[in-house]
């Protein structure tokens, strides 16, 4: 039997599974969290503690079609304009929550398109955040960044506000491909849009790339991954497309039949990942690739990999806020979400309230199954030591929960006296190996290929 047919006898090119960037996962949040435990959990944060921050910005000058974020276009900068007043306000009603000496360890401006903002939004919005909380010491700024919507004077402002990672999303530079998906943006444009970033003492860079695509092959894909690595990105997200029209209308201008197949989907990966890893990147977690002096490829080494709404991080803040239509925060205690309509955002912000509309309070069963879940996507082992150490779980209980996994896809994980581990061959099947440590009911639909 061939390695692929073992993989799909296993199902992996027929399933659909999530991305566990959290657990549970979003369609499990409810209305059980508002705006008021929203607050309450933001005073619980301990004084002198560093946060992050993320803050959303949902404008687009054009919508790409293959993305399934909450963005909205516009061909006028007011909406922008007015919709960064009401992160003023929102950061105003931060401030009455936080305690004394908060900093931040992480923030991040990401959309739809932040980089839509003229330079002096950009200075203005930057330091309404430090007036609330300011950077600490090492810590990280960055920006997606559209080739685009870019030019000097924005690159001058947000270096000046202190910006010291950039995120330039490219999904394929293949021009038939970027026709396809509704993302033009050619190599030359991105080369230099990435000179420009670096000129101005930008120290590291992040790029997008997307597999899966519709008239991707892997000789496509292989010449993209070529074009990217002459930037020299620090890390790369090599991100499956999701194909979901009926949760992203647009996707619907995307022909079905030009899909790669799920088995030649993992080609396209394999392709990417060979390159990546032949130019002395490492390959972390599932989908992303560091260099060896990146956090990342750090993290990873010492074991403390972690993985959110943005991928995986190096980020130790116990703290996510997320301000901004549509955007997650991540405490200790649970999962909240603003609302995600920009216009009822705007008007809870306006009456002087949050806008958070559901989110998920954590069950000591939902911690423990979360750290396993994340350790399968992190690190592709779970110790048994640590989840017996941290949660209230037997080492015999434990052992039942592992032994049914290791049993279906024998050959591709091992189950020993240290705990659960996915083999090499087995890391494609990673998504649906933590499938089984899910406790929640899983729709069929709304989630993505598992490859």
């Amino acid at each position: 039997m061939t390695y692929e047919s073992q993989l799909a006898r296993l199902g992996l090119f027929d399933a659909r599974v999530p991305r566990y960037t959290s657990y549970p996962t979003a369609p499990q949040f409810s209305d059980s969290v508002g705006p008021e435990v929203f607050g309450h959990w933001l005073d619980q944060i301990a004084p002198g503690s560093r946060i992050s921050l993320y803050l959303h910005v949902p404008f687009c000058r054009r919508l790409c079609w293959f993305c399934a974020c909450r963005t909205q276009g516009t061909s006028s900068l007011d909406p922008v304009l007015a919709y960064v007043e009401e992160l003023k306000a929102e950061l105003r009603l931060l401030q009455r929550h936080l305690p004394e000496g908060v900093t931040l360890s992480r923030l991040h401006w990401g959309g739809g398109t932040p980089t839509l903002l003229p330079p002096e939004a950009m200075r203005d919005l930057a330091a309404a955040i430090f007036d609330v909380v300011p950077l600490g010491a090492d810590a990280e700024f960055s920006v997606e960044i559209d080739p685009n919507e870019i030019d000097g004077p924005r690159l001058d402002a947000l270096a000046a506000a202190g910006m010291n990672r950039a995120s330039i999303g490219v999904q394929d530079f293949d021009p038939e491909i970027q026709t396809t998906i509704g993302r033009e943006q050619s190599y030359d444009l991105t080369r230099d849009a990435v000179e420009a970033i670096r000129a101005r003492g930008v120290a590291s860079l992040n790029a997008d790339i997307l597999y899966g695509l519709p008239h991707q092959s892997e000789a496509r894909m292989a010449d993209s991954v070529q074009k990217l690595l002459s930037l020299s990105p620090d890390r790369v997200a090599l991100y499956g497309y999701a194909h979901v029209p009926w949760m992203a209308r647009r996707q619907q201008l995307i022909p079905a039949d030009a899909l790669p197949r799920p088995e030649e989907r993992l080609r396209l990966f394999d392709t990417a990942q060979r390159l990546f890893e032949w130019d002395g990147y490492q390959s972390i977690g599932i989908d992303h690739f560091a260099r060896p002096e990146d956090g990342l490829a750090v993290a990873q080494k010492q074991g403390t990999l972690r993985r959110n709404f943005q991928g995986y991080t190096d980020d130790a803040a116990q703290a996510l806020v997320g301000l901004g239509a549509s955007s997650i925060s991540r405490f200790p205690q649970g999962f909240a979400q603003m609302n995600g309509a920009t216009s009822a955002w705007m008007k809870a912000v306006r009456a002087g309230s949050f806008a958070t509309k559901r989110g998920h309070v954590f069950s000591a069963d939902d911690k423990m199954r979360a750290r396993i879940i994340e350790a399968l996507m992190c690190d592709f082992t779970v110790s048994s030591a640590e989840i017996t150490r941290d949660h209230p779980i037997s080492r015999a209980a434990l052992d039942a929960m592992f032994a049914p996994v290791a049993e279906k896809f024998d050959g591709f994980l091992r189950h020993d006296a240290q705990g659960l581990t996915i083999l090499e061959a087995g890391r494609p099947l990673t998504r649906m190996i933590a499938t089984h440590f899910d406790a929640y009911a899983m729709a069929k639909t709304g989630h993505s290929s598992a490859i």
